[in-house]
């Protein structure tokens, strides 16, 4: 399975790094490919050191803007025109997503994806990895925009909230082992 992972490429203490790092080696030693933007630089390093190490394959999408931070001897390194070509590549190569700690770069992405599950354009497994409570206010703002209506579908079919990574690598396991449903796709 390819797993897409959005997440910060800045160095992070150990609260966010242990966790990345314990993803990565179960996404690497089960097999599947990571599908990160592609940065060799704070816990994107780590997530994709992980991952290499444990066994699994490496597919980066940079930007032109960030090539110069790009990961060297990457499986497969593709180099977007910019951010918006960076973010379709991404969900174009991913049969899954994990949300993990981040910015602004991440919540955007994130966001994009949940929209596009809202509006029925891809039924890919989204899960957002709550490390070290990071999310709670984003998951308690999600939460608030279901129950007042906000949202067209149960937040529960556009996200799985998980607090460690082996119960989000199981859950995408799990859903996507699940016949599909029918529906558009963004691949």
């Amino acid at each position: 399975m390819n797993i897409c992972v959005f997440l910060s490429a800045a160095d992070l203490d150990e609260r966010y790094t242990r966790p990345a790092r314990e993803f990565a080696e179960l996404l690497g030693k089960a097999g599947h490919t990571l599908v990160w933007g592609g940065s060799n630089v704070g816990l994107m390093k780590v997530v994709a050191d992980g991952v290499h190490e444990a066994g699994g394959r490496l597919l980066g999408v940079s930007v032109e803007f960030l090539a110069n931070k790009a990961r060297p001897g990457t499986d497969t390194m593709i180099v977007a025109a910019d951010l918006a070509e960076r973010k379709k590549l991404l969900l174009e190569e991913a049969d899954a997503v994990v949300i993990m700690v981040g910015g602004t770069g991440t919540l955007d992405e994130a966001t994009e994806i949940l929209e596009l599950k809202k509006h029925g354009r891809t039924d890919k497994p989204v899960v957002l990895l709550n490390t070290a409570g990071f999310y709670d206010g984003l998951e308690e703002q999600f939460r608030r925009m279901e129950e007042e209506g906000f949202l067209p579908r149960p937040l529960s079919e556009l996200v799985f909230f998980a607090k460690e990574p082996a119960g989000a690598l199981a859950h995408l396991e799990a859903a996507t082992s699940a016949p599909a449903a029918a529906g558009p796709d963004v691949r």
